[in-house]
């Protein structure tokens, strides 16, 4: 049966697409730049001066959350792969993403302590258009590895908020203010990891963070897949 499905559904690059018998296609592989030191010690964009802690944005905003990593750049191939994982049903992908983060990030969540793993929400509009929601893919995915529970239920997204791309730092701030909620009985115990696929400016993972501690968590760090440029 699984020789029947390859030959129907055969593997393909989540980076170009191609069909591969490997996770990810050997050209593409060899192209993949992580992002290394020296990168913001908030939000974990490269930073092009070694003597430098913070991104501009971090020096000029305070966040809610502690810290927090991107495995990529969001540009190139890495842009249209979330793309495809996000909009166009290659769920698939977030196989690839979630191996990626516990090999590059899996000590760090383990010095965070973290206690529970939560995804940035979808609204229930947009969650209805597009099937699924590719945060909590990633957050099941980190979960059921590193054996931390997973809450996919409790923090939810209020506010059908404007696409972020098309606002500046502050519209983007605005937008989401009061966007999301904590409908738990329960008081939040510990430290959380907040999932998401794309970090640009920190509005989203802010204002997720902010209504997370006034529900009793402790800190707040995130992972995600890319990260916007900016220094």
């Amino acid at each position: 049966m699984r020789r029947i499905l390859d030959l129907i559904y055969p593997h393909t690059c989540p980076l170009c697409g191609k069909v591969t018998t490997e996770q990810v296609c050997s050209m593409c592989r060899s192209r993949l730049e992580y992002i290394e030191e020296p990168r913001c010690m908030r939000c974990g964009k490269p930073l092009r001066q070694q003597e430098r802690e913070y991104c501009s944005d971090c020096e000029r905003h305070a966040h809610a959350f502690e810290r927090g990593y991107a495995l990529w750049l969001h540009t190139g191939s890495v842009q249209n792969s979330i793309y495809q994982f996000k909009y166009h049903n290659r769920r698939i992908y977030g196989e690839f993403y979630v191996r990626e983060m516990l090999l590059r990030y899996g000590d760090s969540i383990h010095r965070w302590n973290i206690t529970t793993i939560i995804p940035i929400p979808l609204s229930k509009k947009r969650r209805r258009t597009r099937g699924y929601n590719q945060a909590e893919i990633l957050a099941k995915g980190l979960g059921k590895s590193l054996n931390i529970p997973v809450d996919c239920k409790n923090l939810i997204r209020v506010k059908d908020t404007r696409p972020q791309k098309q606002m500046d730092v502050r519209g983007r701030s605005k937008n989401l203010r009061h966007a999301f909620r904590w409908r738990g009985k329960d008081k939040i115990r510990g430290n959380v990891l907040l999932v998401d696929d794309i970090y640009t400016t920190g509005s989203t993972i802010d204002s997720a963070a902010k209504e997370l501690k006034k529900a009793g968590a402790s800190e707040v760090y995130f992972l995600t897949i890319s990260i916007g440029q900016g220094y």
